[in-house]
């Protein structure tokens, strides 16, 4: 019982460097570490109504984070087009070179595609510029999730 809460959260600490690191699920790490505790614990702590909170919040990031690009893109004043086309071109980098990549593809397109419809560099580059933020941002708020699990669950074990 106490090497699986030792597991559970060297989880919740990895999930954490894992939000940093490209390519290392973060968020899911720390969730599985949460839901590992749960387990061992008979699903007893924490409580199911933390359970699920924990999982709303863990499943929105996740959600967001795929969906950055497109949504930054439309905050930039980037038509749903360009904001679509960056969040496809994004989505298949990442696989070729990984989220650096993904977010100068996603950055690129933007650029592009709103130079070519607006034909104002200030705004394009606006556009893109937003690409880029909430790409930092979203990493961010990850590590932020990913901290306050670690905390919650510190906090059900210690009280």
């Amino acid at each position: 019982m106490f090497a699986l809460t030792l597991l559970a959260f060297g989880l919740l600490v990895v999930g954490i460097v894992g939000s940093i690191i490209p390519n290392v699920p973060g968020v899911l790490l720390s969730l599985a570490g949460v839901y590992l505790y749960w387990w061992n614990t008979g699903f007893a702590e924490p409580s199911t109504a933390l359970i699920v909170v924990i999982t709303v919040l863990a499943l929105l990031v996740i959600v967001g984070g795929f969906f950055k690009e497109v949504i930054a893109a439309r905050f930039g004043g980037a038509s749903t087009l360009s904001a679509t086309a960056a969040g496809l071109v994004g989505f298949v980098v990442f696989f070729v070179t990984g989220p650096v990549g993904m977010l100068l593809a996603a950055a690129i397109t933007v650029f592009v595609l709103e130079y070519r419809r607006q034909r104002d560099a200030k705004a394009s580059a606006t556009a893109a510029t937003a690409v880029v933020l909430a790409t930092i941002g979203s990493t961010i708020v990850e590590l932020l999730v990913t901290v306050m699990l670690l905390v919650v669950m510190g906090a059900v074990v210690l009280f």
